[in-house]
């Protein structure tokens, strides 16, 4: 699936809107972000304001190349390793910051997470504009991440959004926390655990406040609950008097890319109950179900 290229005058408009010091609705290769410049912390405001973002939930800072990361994080042989390895890609590197990183973006700690997105317009726009953009979903705060440029517009009318197709990975990014001795996965995402315990070794856990891993993420307004037998929990449900969709699992780049979309159409319907049938696969897999138990645990009950 190849990205969609704006004409060079949205360009142009998106690259007036961030100097000014406004939102831009951007691509990326995970999802669509809310963009912002991520040095300005006017800038940094809006977008908490805009999601209805806690203000001390971190932002991610996004680079044009590995070669910016020494600017707003100090070095680590580790996060050198990685971005070699895995950027441009959905991986988010959290590591000790540099002064000079707005306390918007960092939500007053002392950690800053960056990553380098792989998507053409992302790439174009920060080089661009020349400086990190901090770019969390463009989505209500809690709610479906967008995958499309539709997604955005219908969630967030009024912020310019730079189109660029559907995204490719569809779930966020994996985040590694590099800011201790041992590295810890924050997030699920589109690398696996084991790609990057392969660079770096093994993994520990960590209890370190990251986007997208409160309880209550992804929510549809539909009830939704997980199930590994989701055609004999509707007919059970049905019985009861109740409307249910499926959103089943399929192939795990699929069923990632299709997730949040099928998540937003099935929403739409107005029936009462959502089932997702969890992923079996163990390593896109684990990002998907994290999302869903996320979803689920923040969704509604059927009425």
């Amino acid at each position: 699936m190849s990205p969609t290229l704006p004409e060079p005058a949205a360009m142009s408009r998106a690259l007036m809107l961030l100097q000014a010091g406004q939102l831009v609705g951007l691509p990326t290769e995970t999802v669509y972000g809310l963009a912002a410049d991520g040095l300005n912390p006017f800038a940094l405001r809006q977008i908490f304001a805009a999601k209805g973002r806690p203000v001390d939930h971190p932002l991610i800072l996004h680079l044009g190349d590995a070669a910016w990361l020494p600017r707003y994080a100090e070095p680590d042989p580790r996060a050198e390793a990685l971005a070699a390895a895995l950027w441009p890609g959905p991986l988010t590197i959290v590591l000790r910051r540099k002064p000079g990183v707005p306390d918007e973006v960092t939500g007053g700690r002392e950690t800053v997470a960056l990553r380098v997105p792989a998507h053409p317009v992302a790439q174009a726009l920060l080089w661009a504009f020349g400086r990190p953009l901090a770019a969390p979903s463009a989505n209500r705060f809690g709610r479906v991440s967008p995958t499309t440029a539709e997604h955005v517009r219908e969630e967030l009318p009024g912020v310019f959004v730079l189109d660029g197709g559907p995204a490719v990975v569809g779930v966020e990014s994996s985040i590694v926390d590099l800011s201790g001795p041992v590295p810890a996965l924050l997030r699920p995402g589109g690398v696996s655990a084991e790609a990057i315990a392969a660079i770096i070794g093994p993994l520990g856990a960590s209890q370190t406040v990251a986007p997208g891993t409160l309880p209550g993420h992804y929510a549809p307004r539909t009830a939704l609950r997980l199930s590994h037998t989701p055609d004999a929990e509707a007919e059970a449900a049905r019985a009861q008097g109740l409307t249910v969709a499926i959103l089943r699992a399929g192939e795990p780049q699929d069923h990632a890319r299709r997730l949040y979309a099928e998540l937003r159409r099935l929403d739409a319907l107005g029936v009462d109950l959502l089932l997702a049938e969890p992923s079996a696969d163990a390593a896109l897999g684990v990002a998907i179900n994290d999302r869903l138990s996320r979803a689920a645990y923040g969704a509604k009950e059927p009425r």
